[in-house]
């Protein structure tokens, strides 16, 4: 959520901060700001609404110019989006310029205390409070900036990823993280500062990723200096190069990164395979497994801990474990884990999933789990992440940047990840046979293919779409390892096109939902020859007698079901426990389609950030 993009250097700091918040726009934001440094006096200017608004509104002051500034994109905690609101926020003497990502907890007591002390407050944010108190302790203390930010840093509660400037030392910017991730690009004598390294990947491949509890002072003719922010410890900063090129972040000739990701899986699926899967040596290589194979064949369970789109791969996973490896797990909430007291000890392995890396919530689970002395596996795409760092071992999905709020290849990658390491330990385990295993990797490795064909209904899709475009209610239904399929789908028609849906297991029509079938009712059903495909019919018989509208995704080639589905959408077959790989795919675009015909800003829908660093 939010998201930050700095510069200082010997460019015009104007156009970088701009470019940099567009490729930021994914993260989710109600409100845009910008402040520059042209010698002489701050510009700043910040607006609610999107970047192109500012942009607008930058144009007509004419404050562009400046060779040090500091930009973001906000998404309402404290206070409505308004353009007061927005970030940077100034310190009371104008001195002083802040940006923030996080939520400050203890603000209000802070905020009493300094209003005590002659200060004043135009916003209701807590990162004006945050400025202010560390304008209060540069002048009670008399240091310089870096200490003062790192002695207010000391006395707050909550996540933060801050960068802040001093207009009476042009030649730095002070950075810090606790919970929120922030990096910064080294160049030639200048420096980048962002949430990720999406904006300033064309001017350099080389970034510091600050760890939580880190600050740094970034400054012109020196290099970045890291140092703990309790403790005052000096850290070396590792800098990492970046694997991401400029290519990957942009749309491709695609009109939405949503639909640009969702025909990227079948090579995101490749590569997420590739160099692992070894079908003709019947041989799975994953090397966060082999080096603690221990830790998973003596486990007494396996947790995995999520949220959103990863958890509804979570709920893949267990079906995929307990049918192959023969492994008991449970699948919780990160959200809801972090808040009890769960039974957990080291003969447990958990394992957290994650597309960005650095969800609050399931960092705070992972930290829970650790706590308890259970072994951690992360499962995230973005290397370098928090939780890439926090867990004991994990592996990478390598799906690519996903740029698009709503998950597609996170969801199809995260599955093929999981899939391999359960057939691992299945493997291991000798719950699977040789021929068994086999034929699982034979049929895995040939799902990119089927994707490709399944990508072929898209027009076909897209005429149910436009049928359908206007219900106020779906009702998504599937059974066994479809069942998550069926609540993803639903969670993508909600997230980008606003109509209500929900997803059940087939099963459970009877126990309530099924007296909200009537005409205006469409209830799509994964209908798959592949487990229970008799018990999935009946459920359709029950829904068509009482006039609901049916769409099904079936296995290519099927006619019972298209004798009762007013439509169908096939798919090729595959294994039982694959088919997720395939059913999602329709799902992908049928959520897509109807939100560009209602309209709706696909990429970035209303309320969503694409990473929810706070909690």
């Amino acid at each position: 959520m939010c998201g930050i993009v700095g510069y200082i250097g010997h460019r015009d700091a104007y156009p970088i901060i701009i470019k940099g918040l567009e490729r930021l726009e994914y993260r989710g934001y109600d409100s845009a700001g910008v402040a520059l440094f042209d010698g002489t006096k701050i510009n700043l200017t910040k607006t609610k609404g999107k970047v192109i608004d500012l942009k607008d509104k930058s144009a007509k002051e004419n404050v562009i110019q400046g060779t040090l500034g500091i930009g973001h994109t906000r998404w309402a905690t404290h206070g409505v989006p308004n353009d007061i609101n927005a970030h940077p926020h100034y310190s009371n003497s104008g001195e002083l310029v802040i940006i923030h990502n996080g939520i400050i907890e203890n603000y209000a007591s802070i905020k009493e205390a300094l209003i005590k002390r002659g200060y004043s407050f135009k916003s209701d944010t807590d990162t004006e409070v945050l400025v202010n108190l560390i304008e209060d302790i540069k002048k009670k203390e008399n240091v310089k900036l870096g200490k003062a930010v790192q002695i207010a840093l000391n006395q707050v509660v909550g996540a933060y990823a801050i960068a802040v400037f001093d207009k009476s030392k042009p030649n730095e910017i002070v950075v810090a993280k606790l919970g929120s991730p922030l990096a910064i690009g080294v160049g030639d004598n200048e420096f980048f500062i962002a949430s990720d390294a999406s904006p300033f990947i064309e001017y350099t491949n080389n970034a510091i990723y600050l760890e939580d509890e880190e600050m740094a002072v970034v400054r012109i003719g020196r290099e970045v200096k890291v140092r703990k922010i309790k403790g005052d410890k000096i850290v070396t900063p590792y800098i990492q190069e970046l694997q991401l090129n400029l290519e990957q972040i942009e749309k491709g000739g695609y009109e939405h990164f949503m639909l640009k990701e969702i025909y990227e899986q079948p090579n995101a699926i490749k590569d997420t395979y590739r160099g692992r899967l070894q079908s003709r040596d019947n041989f799975v290589k994953m090397s966060g497994i082999e080096d603690n194979l221990r830790k998973f064949t003596n486990a007494n369970r396996i947790i995995i801990v999520a949220c959103g789109t990863s958890w509804h791969a979570g709920l893949v996973a267990e079906y995929i474990f307990e049918t192959i490896a023969t492994v008991p797990v449970e699948v919780e909430y990160a959200s809801e884990f972090r808040y009890r007291n769960p039974i957990i000890n080291s003969q447990d392995v958990v394992i957290a999933i994650s597309q960005s890396g650095e969800t609050a919530d399931t960092l705070a689970a992972i930290k829970l789990a650790k706590e308890k002395g259970a072994f951690v596996f992360g499962v995230c795409n973005v290397v370098g992440s928090s939780i890439a760092r926090e867990t004991h071992a994990g592996a990478y999905t390598h799906a690519g940047p996903e740029i698009g709020v709503a998950s597609t290849k996170a969801f199809t990658t995260q599955i093929t990840v999981l899939t391999l390491l359960a057939l691992k330990l299945g493997k291991a385990n000798g719950t699977l046979s040789n021929s068994e295993f086999n034929k699982y990797l034979l049929e895995l490795e040939s799902i990119p293919e089927k994707v490709e064909k399944t990508l072929l209904t898209d027009e076909h899709v897209k005429y149910i779409a436009s049928i359908f475009k206007d219900a106020a209610n779906f009702l998504y239904l599937g059974r066994g390892y479809n069942f998550p399929v069926a609540l993803e789908g639903a969670l993508k028609l909600k997230e980008i096109s606003y109509i209500h849906a929900e997803g059940y297991p087939a099963a459970e029509m009877k126990h309530g939902p099924i007296a909200l079938i009537d005409e205006q009712m469409p209830v799509v059903v994964i209908a798959t020859k592949k487990g229970h495909y008799e018990k999935i019919i009946s459920n359709i018989q029950e829904i068509k007698s009482r006039k609901g509208k049916i769409i099904a995704v079936v296995t290519q080639g099927d006619t019972q079901v298209k004798k009762l589905a007013d439509h169908t959408i096939e798919v090729p077959e595959t294994i039982e426990p694959l088919t997720p790989l395939l059913t999602t795919i329709p799902l992908q675009l049928l959520s897509y389609h109807i939100a560009v015909m209602r309209g709706c800003n696909v990429d970035q829908p209303r309320n969503l950030a694409k990473s929810v660093t706070v909690e």
